[in-house]
């Protein structure tokens, strides 16, 4: 794992999208064990005790195929998906583009997945070690799409430690109009309906892309509605200065050119909420410094994806030794007592 340095190079010659399904196939292999984590980093986030607040962002893993082995990476939590009710290819190859001079990603996948019947058959056999949320879309040509998160909600749960319900993909066309607040009313209605008062938290994922008024009307919503947390955000339509050749190319941008942008919004959800509803930050983390300045703007856990591509599997360690690092020199005892002390 520490040669991953010498062999970026080799990757990076492959395209993206096969690199990917490479990996996936590698950590199959890997042995997995419970990894242990200093317990200053250990939080409780919707009634679940998270013993790190490093997660894998959905997307990776988008078929369930290897949590586990992910976790004994060093994550103290992994969440799946995204997934659709039926298996689905998504938008037409390629769509995975690296941005090395940038440190980003651009992708277009279109919610690809194999569906929650698999996935599902997956994680009823695994060991109910280590938290794993499940990420669920609708399908493209769903006639009702609320319909298919509702049964999405309903199908997943008895093997889902908590929820997301994916609002906030910018490569499904109209799926972002499920933001606005009669429509997301709607969907949380009838998510929480079908999800009951003996299931597992769910969680809301929003677009980075997004104007004060809709912040506002959402942070309503996930209020009265009993969200149990928000994550903040998904990939960005924005174009940033970029240097990258690919730069031109549509889809969701990820990584570095993400940051400023995720860290601002996420300002303004904690603003918008008051405190009332965790957040969970993703968007261009890439250190200690990154996940601990997300932590004291308001975030209880955060997540990553787009940083694994250039810094290697590595990382999630990376980032909680020096996460732990700067709690110390702080004077904080844990994650919780340091969330949201400089908005």
């Amino acid at each position: 794992m520490r040669l991953f340095p010498l062999i970026r190079p080799a990757l990076f010659a492959i395209e993206a999208e096969r690199a990917h399904r490479l990996t996936i196939e590698g950590l199959k292999a890997m042995p997995r064990r419970v990894a242990s984590h200093d317990p200053r980093l250990a939080t409780e986030v919707a009634g679940l005790r998270f013993p790190s607040p490093i997660g894998l962002a959905a997307g990776v893993d988008k078929d369930a195929e290897v949590p586990d082995a992910f976790l004994s990476l060093g994550f103290g939590f992994v969440e799946v998906g995204t997934l659709t009710p039926l298996p689905q290819a998504g938008n037409p190859k390629p769509r995975l583009f690296r941005l090395p001079e940038d440190r980003a990603v651009i992708n277009r996948m279109g919610f690809n997945n194999g569906g929650q019947k698999e996935a599902f058959d997956r994680l009823s056999k695994r060991p109910r070690r280590g938290i794993v949320g499940v990420n669920v879309g609708a399908n493209k040509d769903a006639a009702d799409r609320v319909a298919d998160y509702a049964a999405g909600v309903a199908r997943m749960a008895p093997v889902a430690d908590y929820l997301t319900i994916n609002i906030s993909s910018p490569n499904t066309p109209g799926l972002r109009a499920l933001q606005e607040a009669a429509a997301l009313d709607d969907l949380l209605i009838r998510a929480m309906a079908v999800r009951g008062d003996e299931g597992p938290p769910i969680f809301l994922k929003v677009a980075p892309d997004l104007a004060p008024a809709d912040v506002d009307a959402i942070a309503r919503v996930a209020i009265d509605r009993k969200v149990d947390a928000l994550i903040v955000s998904n990939t960005t339509i924005a174009r940033p200065d970029l240097t990258s050749r690919r730069a031109g190319e549509t889809g969701g941008l990820s990584g570095a050119p993400l940051k400023a942008l995720a860290l601002q919004r996420l300002k303004d959800f904690r603003a918008a909420t008051g405190g009332a509803i965790p957040l969970i930050a993703a968007g261009g983390i890439a250190s200690g410094a990154d996940a601990y300045t997300r932590i004291l703007a308001g975030a209880s856990l955060v997540q990553l994806y787009t940083a694994l591509v250039y810094e290697g599997p590595l990382l999630a360690r990376r980032i909680a030794a020096e996460l732990v690092a700067l709690l110390e020199r702080d004077g904080f005892l844990n994650v919780a007592e340091a969330v949201g002390t400089h908005p």
